[in-house]
């Protein structure tokens, strides 16, 4: 072998090991980027998610707020027990409670509000104009605060 011969060998040998560190730090570079990927779609579709039960719980929240408010009215101006009647208005107080809970902990506490003074005013909301008036600003600020809530969403 010749002088030229160990320094070609040489000269590969250090071509590839330069080679190959590339590779490897290609591949850790690689691995690195597909993780960080990873994680933020993992967080990203985990916050889509918790804001998708949010903005329903929210949704189905209004609905039964306008009824609530309906049936107040029902009992209140038409003097009609029977489509106003306070049982079905428990219901809907209890299920505006327990859709709360899925969403934000402000709606949470509005709907626990609303449900302090329905509890106060069922009874006498066929006569009892202030009892309505309290009723109705009860329904109100908790759509008010879904309202911020669904605006706050990402």
């Amino acid at each position: 072998m010749s002088f030229i011969d160990e320094n070609r060998n040489t000269d590969m040998g250090s071509q590839f090991k330069t080679k190959f560190q590339f590779y490897q730090i290609t591949l850790i570079f690689s691995i690195l980027f597909s993780l960080l990927g990873f994680s933020y779609n993992v967080w990203r579709m985990e916050v889509s998610e918790q804001n998708n039960t949010i903005r329903t719980a929210s949704f189905e929240m209004l609905v039964e707020l306008s009824s609530l408010e309906q049936l107040v009215y029902i009992a209140h101006y038409d003097k009609d027990l029977t489509e106003g009647s306070p049982r079905k208005g428990w219901v809907k107080v209890g299920l505006i409670g327990d859709l709360s809970v899925l969403t934000d902990p402000s709606i949470e506490k509005k709907s626990a509000n609303l449900t302090a003074v329905w509890t106060d005013a069922w009874n006498v909301i066929e006569q009892d104009n202030a009892a309505v008036d309290r009723v109705v600003e009860g329904i109100d600020s908790v759509r008010e605060e879904i309202k911020r809530v669904l605006k706050a969403l990402d």
